[in-house]
């Protein structure tokens, strides 16, 4: 019986065909065969959210889905966040309020941040807390990292109030509410 199976995923708005083992995670996947290293792989049970990656915009863990379960689905990982070499408003406020000691877990947080953050704009402190209690960090004691991402969130929803309505969207949205199309 072949275990193999010739699939394509779109990995950081890339299209890449591959030949992967049904047994192989998006993880090892990402990490060994894209050369994608910055998917962190910790625990392999799930548990320390290292290997957080966005697939169709959802933080999931790469190291519990099967590669071939990801056929179809639009993979983010860490790398997708710097652009021309220039971190993101999210990787710069990590950087400001030095969210980050060894780095090992960065990359989890930073993935299951860029998440939400993209789903629900306006989390409390204390959602932000909640948020990022399902990843695991053994060296900052995880208040820098609520910090950076409390920042980031007030930032993004700063931009997004300046931004003036388009033609024809007069009336005032709640930031979250998506744009008519007109």
């Amino acid at each position: 019986m072949n275990d193999d199976h010739l699939i394509t995923l779109a990995v950081n708005s890339g299209r890449h065909d591959l030949l992967v083992s049904s047994r192989h995670t998006l993880a090892d996947v990402l990490r060994h065969e894209m050369q994608l290293t910055g998917t962190h792989v910790g625990c392999e049970h799930g548990v320390c959210g290292a290997c957080t990656v966005l697939m169709d915009g959802e933080p999931v863990r790469s190291c519990l889905v099967f590669a071939v379960q990801a056929e179809g689905q639009e993979i983010r990982t860490v790398e997708s966040l710097a652009t021309g070499g220039e971190m993101n408003d999210l990787q710069e406020c990590f950087s400001a309020h030095h969210a980050l000691q060894c780095g090992f877990c960065t990359p989890g947080f930073l993935m299951l941040a860029e998440g939400v953050l993209a789903q629900r704009p306006d989390l409390t402190k204390e959602e932000i807390r909640e948020v990022v209690a399902s990843n695991l960090c053994r060296c900052t004691g995880y208040q820098t990292i609520v910090e950076a991402i409390e920042d980031c969130a007030a930032r993004r929803r700063a931009a997004q109030q300046a931004q003036p309505l388009p033609p024809g969207d007069a009336v005032e949205r709640h930031p979250s509410a998506p744009r008519s199309s007109q």
